[in-house]
């Protein structure tokens, strides 16, 4: 069992790793949530690589703008203010139409 030490180290990781996708963080995300967050996007990175997707060239580097492979294989981004149960619905259906997509092999 996490102690609340290894919860918060844990949640930070999740918080930078995320964040440093380009993904918009507010510090208000439950552990949990950050969690749902960070497996959601390896869902959707997974998905693209299945689909012979370049998840260098697919996500880019924050701030600038992305020239995927393909644009459905561009990750959708969170915005600012939206909650994480509509951008984990939006991140979701963008997962689908990824597996659904043509291979680019």
């Amino acid at each position: 069992m996490m102690d609340s030490n290894d919860l918060k180290r844990v949640s930070r990781e999740s918080a930078d790793r995320l964040t440093g996708l380009g993904m918009h963080i507010d510090g208000k995300e439950t552990p949990a949530e950050l969690a749902e967050m960070q497996e959601a996007v390896e869902r959707f990175e997974e998905a693209v690589q299945s689909r012979g997707g370049d998840l260098m060239m697919d996500e880019g580097v924050p701030g600038k703008a992305v020239e995927p492979d393909d644009r459905h294989f561009a990750m959708p981004r969170r915005k600012t203010g939206e909650s994480v149960g509509h951008y984990l619905e939006r991140l979701s259906t963008a997962t689908d139409g990824v597996l659904r997509h043509r291979s680019l092999e």
